[in-house]
């Protein structure tokens, strides 16, 4: 099977990782107490965690979805 040129890059985190500091980063802004700087580069990391997350799961679908596409063209 030839190798797909569209397909995106993984993300340096795994799903996992970054779903463990997203987490982490929510903790903290909720429980406030940090500078309006310090909450901004929370905010900004929070954003860049979600986006890695969601090219995880976006990446996973695409695969699912391509894989049941296979077995249809199989059958």
């Amino acid at each position: 099977m030839p190798k797909k040129a569209d397909a995106p890059a993984r993300p340096e985190l795994s799903y996992e990782q970054a779903r463990e500091e997203l987490v982490e980063v929510v903790r903290k802004l909720e429980a406030g107490g940090t500078t309006l700087e310090e909450s901004l580069a929370l905010w900004e990391r929070g954003e860049q965690l979600a986006t890695t997350c969601q090219q995880w799961l976006d990446g996973a679908r695409q695969r699912l979805t391509e894989a049941a596409q296979e077995e249809k063209t199989n059958s």
